[in-house]
């Protein structure tokens, strides 16, 4: 079995019941402290393939922003969602990226006839869909929405890095690393970090 033929076993699957517009979906930004959490939508053309595609993790920005390019291109359609962080404070990051995933599907100019989803499934949908935990580093569709997603979120937080240049977010991208969380506690927290992922000794956002 060659690696496209592993890549694509989910989507062959369906492509051989008739299917054709098949959404595979990831997001960014669960873990962070400070940002939003973006899901993306990926459909592409029956039996695409694109050299390189993987698990958004475990490429380099660089790679990620070739790819990117090449999938935006290739692809039926593309589309995100995004959810900010005091929406994510209100009803919670698992919500939140629910409601990021469904917001991406709805922005799809094509309707999914199934979808492929890493983690769980998302709940109140209409569409059939089969939920792969670590999908993103299994299934072609997934590592698609999963570099859509991560090159979209870092893009935003390099904008907001501009704006809150204390902070570092350039760097990590609002994730608690050493240096993020020392200068949470030298500055405080800005508007763009998350009222509910507490870290100790950190102070309530005015």
């Amino acid at each position: 079995m060659t690696l496209k033929t592993l890549w694509l076993e989910n989507e062959t699957r369906l492509w051989k019941q008739g299917l054709i517009h098949i959404a595979g979906l990831d997001e960014a930004g669960r873990g962070p402290l400070a940002g939003p959490v973006v899901a993306a939508a990926v459909v592409f053309p029956p039996h695409t393939y694109i050299e390189g595609v993987n698990d958004s993790k475990k490429l380099s920005p660089k790679k990620r922003d070739e790819l990117a390019l090449k999938i935006s291109k290739t692809a039926i359609c593309v589309n995100t969602g995004i959810v900010h962080e005091r929406e994510i404070d209100q009803i919670n990051i698992l919500q939140a990226t629910y409601q990021a995933m469904r917001q991406a599907i709805k922005r799809l100019k094509v309707q999914p006839q199934h979808l492929l989803v890493d983690g769980y499934a998302i709940p109140n949908m209409q569409i059939a869909q089969t939920a792969i935990p670590q999908g993103d580093s299994q299934v072609f569709s997934i590592a698609a929405a999963s570099i859509i997603a991560k090159v979209t979120r870092d893009q935003m937080m390099y904008e907001y890095d501009a704006m809150f240049p204390e902070y570092g977010f350039a760097k990590h991208k609002g994730y608690p690393t050493r240096q993020h969380v020392e200068a949470i506690a030298q500055f405080g927290p800005c508007p763009i970090h998350r009222e509910s992922f507490k870290v100790k000794g950190w102070p309530k956002i005015s």
